[in-house]
């Protein structure tokens, strides 16, 4: 069973469609019960940083997300879910994150061109043998919404880059931690096939 945790953020609805069309049998919840007897966790999300930590921990889910993640269960983090995974945001300066990654979530720039908040299909660059990656090819084509992008602190986690003005690290993993800032539910089939290898994850990563 693949968890999705349920705090009121957008998009939830349209992972747990994605999951149900290749088969799964996802569940959304924020009971910690449910969420630590899952397989898998998604932590999907649109939003602000600061609005979503706040409930976060309205619900209770700070302690359960960390010991989910200890337990080595696979974790994937989308859009916002990727940023929450870092200690902090431009978004909402004082806010602590999850602090499971390390990195800076910054603040994309207006630049002649370039709209923002960066909404679009923009091609990946793989790196690293990312496995949400597995069977994917070069230069596929993934949705971005977003006004904010992460720099991961180590570039040994970092999985898949695009190009909007910077240099934006798409896609992290470390250990059994996921995370994707372009929304693979809404990528066509490739980015089905990347939540089907997420989904086909062996539980110790």
């Amino acid at each position: 069973m693949i968890g999705i945790i349920d705090y009121d953020a957008g998009n939830i609805k349209s992972v747990e469609k994605a999951l149900l069309h290749l088969g799964e049998t996802p569940v959304v919840t924020r009971e910690p019960k449910e969420l630590l007897a899952a397989d898998k966790v998604i932590l999907p999300g649109v939003g602000s940083f600061g609005d979503a930590m706040g409930k976060l921990r309205e619900y209770g889910l700070i302690s359960v997300i960390h010991e989910i993640v200890d337990r080595g269960t696979p974790f994937l983090g989308i859009c916002l879910g990727l940023q929450l995974l870092f200690e902090s945001s431009q978004e909402s300066e004082g806010v602590e994150g999850l602090g499971i990654l390390k990195g800076q979530v910054l603040r994309l720039l207006h630049q002649d061109g370039l709209k923002i908040p960066h909404m679009g299909w923009n091609s990946l660059e793989l790196k690293n043998g990312g496995r949400l990656f597995a069977g994917v090819p070069e230069q596929t084509y993934v949705y971005f919404v977003h006004s904010y992008y992460l720099k991961a602190e180590d570039p040994a986690v970092v999985k898949a880059t695009t190009q909007y003005g910077v240099e934006i690290h798409a896609s992290v993993e470390q250990g059994n931690v996921f995370a994707c800032q372009f929304h693979p539910e809404k990528s066509g089939s490739w980015g089905l096939k990347m939540l089907e290898n997420f989904a086909k994850l062996d539980g110790g990563c």
